[in-house]
């Protein structure tokens, strides 16, 4: 079963890559191959229009501040300014390189004169990383692509952008409505909200949103606490598996018992999404 990373899991590296990170420079030390989703200030050789990603833009010599998280991106800013923004896709990996398979590895940096360095490294390449040249032109794109953060999202503002016709759970995949939430947390969070993931937006009253709200906020808090959903490919920073994946009451679940009512659990496909839900537990309307 494959799953993108999702919030817990780019908090988790986040939390496990920064000490590594913080206060150290940084030193581009191999790029590429470069077929992966990477867009900068370079030119390819040999005619092609392509703009590679530069080692500047990459963070070389660069003094690390501090690792930030909006959603399920993940940013590496510098004291003097620039900034990378690192998504790991399906199958990316942002960790220490002696955690590391050797296969695939797209960029590697090392850490001011040590030979510990970090690698990011993506088989399957639907990740890739964004440069920007300061931090407020981060921010603004951030405030501009992404909705809040699922750790902190408020009742109000859910409710400020659930509406319509369309089903719950596609709004919850929606991350301009909440930043970090995808297939598995959707599902776990409407379970334990007990909302039928079919259910239009239009006929979720308020108390429901602001409980759904709770609910993501619950749900995804505890699945940091646990490292994460390791399913196949995520690993930490440190190359730790994660355990959320044990606490999943419904996600990869269809025809399994309800780990609350005992009810048999039902699967279908939702918005492109191969979705579970309790009959009994998740009232529709």
């Amino acid at each position: 079963m494959r799953a993108l990373p999702e919030l817990p899991e780019i908090e988790t590296i986040r939390r496990t890559i920064g000490p590594l990170l913080v206060g150290r420079t940084l030193h581009v030390a191999g790029i590429g191959p470069h077929d992966m989703r990477a867009r900068g200030e370079g030119r390819g050789t040999g005619g092609s229009r392509s703009s590679w990603i530069t080692p500047r833009e990459l963070l070389d010599g660069a003094r690390i501040d501090r690792l930030e998280r909006r959603g399920k991106r993940l940013a590496i800013l510098a004291s003097d300014g620039r900034a990378l923004v690192i998504q790991l896709g399906m199958s990316g990996q942002l960790m220490n390189g002696k955690e590391a398979e050797e296969t695939h590895r797209h960029i590697t940096w090392n850490i001011g004169r040590r030979a510990a360095d970090i690698v990011f490294r993506d088989p399957r390449r639907f990740g890739g990383v964004t440069p920007y040249h300061s931090h407020a032109a981060l921010l603004k794109a951030w405030e501009q692509e992404l909705g809040p953060d699922g750790l902190t999202v408020t009742a109000e503002q859910l409710v400020e952008r659930i509406s319509g016709k369309r089903a719950i759970k596609a709004a919850l995949l929606d991350q301009t409505v909440v930043a970090g939430v995808g297939n598995i947390y959707a599902d776990e969070s409407l379970h334990l909200a007990g909302i039928d993931p079919r259910t239009r937006c239009s006929r979720l009253r308020r108390e429901r949103i602001a409980a759904l709200a709770e609910s993501i906020r619950t749900i995804l808090t505890r699945a940091v606490t646990h490292g994460g959903s390791t399913l196949r490919d995520y690993r930490a920073g440190n190359g730790a598996r994660g355990n959320a994946q044990q606490l999943h009451a419904v996600y990869g679940r269809d025809g399994e018992p309800c780990m609350s009512c005992k009810a048999v659990l039902r699967g279908s496909r939702l918005a492109g999404r191969a979705t579970v839900w309790c009959p009994a537990c998740q009232r529709r309307g």
